[in-house]
């Protein structure tokens, strides 16, 4: 009886020590449970806007502005999210608009003209969180900096095969503003053309505006009355391409491929890639990297090329032009390097000399081969 209960007491002693067991085996797994995380909150898009001079379907300056900015969406995807506001005039209304761009949560602005700078200047200051980008201006803030492309080995480049083309040794420009930045342009267009064919000349019609179709084929017109049989120009629609190939001529493309604009004048196009510089300055903003400061890109940053080369264009005249091309890439070959002479006969850079971005910066004069007088500008 005896042996009997003290079994029933071990049995019973057992079943409990196994429930105690299997409970604190429970309590085990339920503490090694890891509590759900919290997913962490996703970081805001950079609100990046861009001022336009020009409508987006210019086929030329804005054009290209706005194809580079298609492209940082690309890069970046939602880590930005990009706007722009067109035909901005350069005029106080730019100010309205930039500081409607700030109001509106934007930290990266760029306004792409120079007529720009003047209000930047001025609403920067307001908006100290906020980053400005001015192209093709030289002044500069603790929150606005500067950029831009060598447009003048464009125009050097499409001068090389200028040169090589005409029939009349007469070139023509229709030119826009005159700053620097456009005279730069013909001059270098010249000395390009002058490089395959010293009998050059150059003729120039100003139209005082960035972009306005009537005036810029008024312009091309004139030119082609006058002689020239090749033109350029430093505008912003393809007008003067579409002259030429009414009247018979021969032109190039500006600022963005107008190939399809003029297809039996066109001669090539002397482009403009933003895209690697406005990477840049949002990586910068991304990283908490930017800083104020100027930058000026060409063919060596990727930032300038001459593109769809006519089939016409002599063997000789396309291998000058990749000679060029590559020198430029490389760094071997410099545009403004005397002898360089002005109007007047006179040295504008000796032999040898080579000059420095200020030089560049401040061409107020034309170089011999261009005909008539520089219009007083401001810069």
């Amino acid at each position: 009886m005896m042996n009997k209960r003290f079994a029933l007491k071990a049995t019973a002693l057992t079943a409990a020590m196994l429930v105690a067991a299997a409970l604190v085996g429970c309590g085990k797994k339920e503490e090694a449970a890891p509590a759900p995380a919290a997913a962490a909150p996703k970081a805001d898009p950079l609100k990046i806007a861009f001022a336009y001079v020009g409508p987006v379907g210019d086929g030329g300056w804005t054009f290209a502005h706005d194809n580079a900015r298609k492209a940082l969406e690309k890069e970046f995807g939602d880590k930005i999210k990009t706007s722009f506001v067109e035909n901005v005039p350069e005029s106080a209304d730019a100010e309205r608009v930039l500081r409607d761009m700030a109001g509106q949560g934007n930290k990266l602005i760029f306004g792409t003209t120079f007529g720009y700078m003047d209000p930047m200047l001025k609403v920067a200051p307001e908006f100290k969180d906020v980053k400005f980008e001015h192209a093709t201006g030289y002044k500069t803030a603790d929150n606005l900096r500067t950029y831009d492309s060598r447009t003048y080995e464009g125009a050097y480049m499409a001068g090389v095969i200028a040169g090589k083309m005409t029939k009349t040794n007469t070139l023509g420009v229709v030119g826009s503003i005159p700053i620097p930045e456009v005279i730069r342009n013909i001059n270098s267009f010249t000395l390009g053309a002058q490089s395959v064919n010293p009998k050059i000349k150059t003729r120039v019609v100003w139209v005082g505006e960035w972009f306005a179709p009537p005036k810029e084929t008024e312009a091309a017109t004139s030119l082609i009355n006058g002689g020239a049989d090749v033109l350029m120009q430093n505008t912003d629609s393809p007008a003067v391409l579409q002259t030429a190939e009414k009247l018979g001529k021969r032109a190039f493309g500006w600022d963005s491929d107008m190939t399809a604009y003029g297809p039996k004048a066109h001669l090539g196009s002397a482009v403009i890639n933003w895209a690697p510089y406005y990477i840049k300055a949002t990586k910068d903003a991304l990283d908490g990297k930017w800083a104020t400061g100027q930058s000026w890109w060409g063919v060596k940053e990727g930032a300038i090329d001459f593109v769809s080369l006519a089939a016409d264009v002599p063997a000789d005249a396309k291998a000058k032009l990749d000679e060029v091309k590559a020198g430029l890439k490389s760094g071997s070959f410099t545009i403004w390097k005397g002898p360089i002479k002005g109007q007047d006969g006179k040295d504008v850079l000796k032999d040898g000399e080579v000059a420095d971005d200020k030089f560049m910066s401040g061409i107020m004069f034309y170089v011999k081969g261009v005909e008539g007088k520089v219009p007083s500008g401001k810069k």
